[in-house]
């Protein structure tokens, strides 16, 4: 597995913060570069406390001893006022662990965290989401709901066992057939509770990291390898910093991060090498997105290296609650990706796509340097019908400052001619051997495009392919 060293973090100033944080000692960390008020993240400073698992009756290779030692170690530290909940060196097996209020997950130096996947340990089903629609299903390895002030830190390992979530990488008919189910359930606003999609057949695979409707995440250091999903999800979340993390997972539909109705994010210094998207940015299905009504906004994402994957940066195609003030700068793949700015939505999301910038960013093969696809519907386009058409305004993106070593195009714009993409900035793109045409506009409005540069053009050159879906409209 590769490793790719983590540019240097910006440094951060530990403060005492306002009356109104109740003069809690605060991690202050800023963007002041982005082209929107980010206004500073202020972290939660965990007390010095520590709670081993050893404390709590944890041995190797027990699964059911470790899993009540988190149980016990979180309410423990929790009950305190906050701390470190502790895996000491070596390997440990455990079941899905449950965050509390306070608690940060340390993984010690030589720990590694190994998620069993006997399915049985999955239950009982709590309250999560699908590709962007809420629903029960079997819980996610780690989990927190409603919860803030939690982090997962340290220079360990989260290394889930993968022989039984490969067996659901294919889709068989009875999860396609639940997944219609939850699709008619979103569309007709059925309470997520009452969606219950851990039955058996259905076969929606857990995240490996899923925090739903919590505050103040910090995501610090660790090594995530393999994924039985999405690799790492916050969902209707606040406060949110994330760096120097190194990512490996290139099962089926392995993204990177997945930042969905989550508003005031950086994600800085990380290594992303994926079987999907790198990072991406969603906000919810169809009506789900229209009902919860939380736009996914304010995003910084600098520094990081993506090994591999699908895309840099991804947007969509659930983003149906709106994606809004994003930037990203500063971000390489020393290897390919598909596209390195790929905007994708269809005319069941409805929702908007606005203020989003992306410039310094570099790969080595691709399709696309920068796509809008407003027709994107993959296998749902004849699995499920269309319940409500609502077009996705898209306003104001930019892409300047990008080069790539091969591509067969530098971009293709494909808006709606209901509601045009209208105000898109294509700056300072440079592509060393052009295989294909240079660009594809439809739909598109008020397009500024400057200074595109080709050394070369050869044509017939293609892409290898990369793990996981393959792109597709």
């Amino acid at each position: 597995m590769r490793k790719a060293p983590f540019p240097a973090l910006l440094a951060v100033l530990l403060t005492v913060a306002a009356p109104s944080l109740l003069s809690q000692e605060r991690t202050i960390v800023e963007a002041p570069e982005a082209p929107f008020a980010f206004e500073p993240l202020q972290m939660f400073h965990f007390p010095a406390k520590d709670f081993p698992i050893t404390r709590y009756g944890a041995r190797q290779g027990d699964v059911k001893a470790t899993s009540e030692a988190f149980r016990r170690a979180m309410a423990a530290c929790n009950k305190a006022g906050g701390g470190r909940v502790v895996v000491p060196k070596g390997e440990w097996l455990t079941g899905p662990v449950h965050f509390m209020s306070c608690c940060n997950l340390y993984l010690s130096e030589g720990a590694t965290l190994v998620f069993d996947d006997d399915l049985s340990l999955y239950y009982p089903a709590v309250k999560c989401s699908w590709e962007g629609a809420e629903c029960m299903n079997i819980s996610p390895l780690l989990y927190a709901y409603g919860c803030e002030n939690i982090a997962i830190s340290g220079p360990g390992t989260i290394a889930p066992k993968m022989d039984f979530w490969r067996t659901w990488f294919d889709r068989p008919h009875s999860h396609i057939q639940a997944t219609r189910q939850l699709y008619a359930m979103c569309s007709t606003q059925v309470p997520a509770e009452d969606r219950h999609m851990e039955r058996e057949g259905v076969q929606m695979r857990p995240h490996l990291i899923h925090f739903n409707r919590c505050t103040n995440i910090q995501l610090d250091g660790f090594k995530i390898r393999e994924s039985p999903f999405w690799t790492i999800h916050t969902f209707m979340c606040r406060d949110v910093w994330v760096h120097g993390l190194d990512v490996y997972a290139h099962g089926h539909n392995n993204d990177g991060i997945d930042l969905e109705m989550t508003q005031h994010a950086l994600v800085e210094g990380c290594s992303f090498d994926q079987g999907d998207d790198a990072v991406v940015l969603k906000a919810g299905r169809n009506q789900d997105g229209w009902a919860l009504d939380m736009p996914t906004q304010d995003i910084v994402v600098r520094n990081c290296e993506i090994v591999q994957g699908h895309c840099l940066l991804g947007i969509g195609s659930e983003m149906s609650g709106g994606v809004r003030r994003v930037y990203m700068h500063d971000c390489h793949s020393g290897d390919r990706v598909y596209r390195l700015f790929y905007i994708k939505t269809n005319h069941r999301r409805g929702g908007f796509i606005e203020d989003i910038t992306v410039e310094n960013v570099s790969a080595t093969d691709m399709l696309r340097v920068f796509e809008i696809d407003t027709d994107v519907l993959y296998q749902w386009r004849d699995i499920v019908p269309t319940f409500e058409t609502k077009i996705t305004r898209i306003r104001n993106i930019t892409i300047r400052n990008a080069t790539a070593e091969q591509s067969e195009a530098v971009y293709e714009l494909r808006g709606d001619s209901r509601d045009p993409i209208e105000g898109v900035t294509i700056e300072n793109i440079h592509v060393k051997s052009l295989s294909g045409f240079l660009n594809n506009t439809e739909f598109v409005k008020n397009l500024s495009v400057k200074n595109i540069t080709i050394d070369e053009y050869a044509p017939g050159a293609k892409i290898p392919n990369l793990s996981g879906f393959a792109p597709g409209r």
